[in-house]
């Protein structure tokens, strides 16, 4: 069976990463086959798109095996071709894209889940920054995001010291959007994806890409970036139905246009 299962049903494209004896680790196989999931989310029939892992574990990083031996992958080699290119896939993407965390997220995995657009977990899963267990730093885009999301000192000592984070506490601290009771944490993280993919979909790509720039602009020019992609938003097909939607009191139907 495929490392990556991919499905697209009712507008939301469904990645689930698929080693569940492996607690969802990465090997250069997964990891490419994931970069090719997510190219494939740019497809029109796509407007939202739903990670998540299978069995108990969202993703526990980097499969050790692809370090050691004759047959080792050099981390240059894992950083600029497996978890950089999937990171700026997820960021890049013209859709908003939910992360949800079933189990356990480390390593690269929790990093991963971090940079989605949304990102929910289940109550017994965890964020564990584990790169400082084996003398490594935090890597696809930690350094970048924990920062921004929970502050620096928490950022910090997180990941010098790998302390493991219940997803209550993540949630309490900013890491996360929202948690889920593990009976129903399927049913509610996707019922998000299919709100998202029922949006307008234009509006949503804008929004992203603004707050993506928000992370180097300064606030005058966070202010006229603003301003184009407003003007952008104006022009889609999508405002317009919202606007008459309003105006004649009944809900819209958006089409992503």
């Amino acid at each position: 069976m495929s490392s990556v299962l991919f499905e697209i049903k009712d507008a939301v494209a469904y990645i689930t990463l698929n080693r569940p004896d492996k607690f969802n680790s990465f090997n250069r196989e997964m990891a490419l086959l994931m970069q090719d999931k997510l190219d494939a989310c740019k497809s029109d029939e796509v407007r939202c798109v739903y990670i998540t892992g299978s069995g108990k574990a969202f993703s526990a990083g980097q499969d050790i095996s692809e370090l050691v031996g004759d047959q080792k992958i050099e981390i240059k080699q894992i950083l600029s071709e497996h978890y950089n290119p999937i990171v700026t896939r997820i960021r890049k993407l013209e859709k908003p894209v939910v992360v949800a965390v079933n189990g356990v997220a480390a390593g690269a995995g929790a990093n991963i889940a971090l940079c989605g657009d949304v990102v929910v977990a289940s109550q017994s899963a965890s964020f564990i920054q584990a790169f400082s267990k084996i003398g490594l730093i935090p890597d696809s885009g930690g350094t970048y995001f924990l920062p921004r999301l929970i502050g620096w000192q928490k950022a910090s000592a997180l990941s010098m010291l790998g302390d493991k984070v219940p997803a209550t506490e993540a949630e309490r601290m900013g890491m996360l959007y929202k948690v889920f009771p593990d009976d129903t944490f399927a049913e509610e993280s996707k019922k998000i994806a299919v709100t998202l993919a029922s949006m307008p979909t234009k509006g949503l790509a804008y929004t992203k890409q603004l707050l993506n720039m928000s992370f180097h602009a300064d606030y005058a020019e966070q202010l006229m970036e603003e301003d184009v992609f407003q003007q952008r938003a104006a022009l889609t097909e999508d405002y317009q139905e919202g606007i008459n939607a309003f105006l004649e009191k009944r809900q819209p139907v958006f089409k992503g246009k």
